[in-house]
């Protein structure tokens, strides 16, 4: 069983992976804010990727400021992207199939004025 703080690093993995492949100039700054970590839990992040070989540091040559970087995914990093894509998708599903089952449980609740079988009593 995959525990909750290794899904979190997995979802958080995966948003990076997304951001980066579609826009690899984006700053550490502009990752956590989208991603909705801290600048400092970003850079842990990026380094997380860039140690497993996922990620790799290009020179942003449109920028005045040479010292930023453009976080470009390397082909392990491009599958390591399908792999949680699959899994994020997969788990979102599983979320949304229970959602959907506990709103039509709460609904057929309301209609009929009874707890459904094996639902939650509140």
């Amino acid at each position: 069983m995959t525990s909750k703080r290794s899904k979190l690093q997995e979802d958080t993995h995966f948003r990076v992976l997304r951001l980066l492949q579609e826009n690899p100039e984006m700053s550490q700054r502009e990752l956590a804010k989208v991603v909705g970590v801290s600048v400092g839990g970003m850079h842990y992040v990026l380094n997380a990727l860039i140690d497993k070989g996922l990620v790799k540091l290009g020179n942003f040559t449109a920028a005045e400021d040479k010292r930023r970087y453009a976080y470009v995914l390397t082909p392990k990093g491009l599958a390591r992207r399908a792999t949680l894509t699959r899994a994020f998708l997969r788990r979102k599903m599983e979320e949304y199939e229970a959602l959907k089952e506990e709103i039509e449980a709460l609904n057929s609740e309301l209609e009929t004025g009874e707890p459904e079988p094996g639902s939650p009593k509140t």
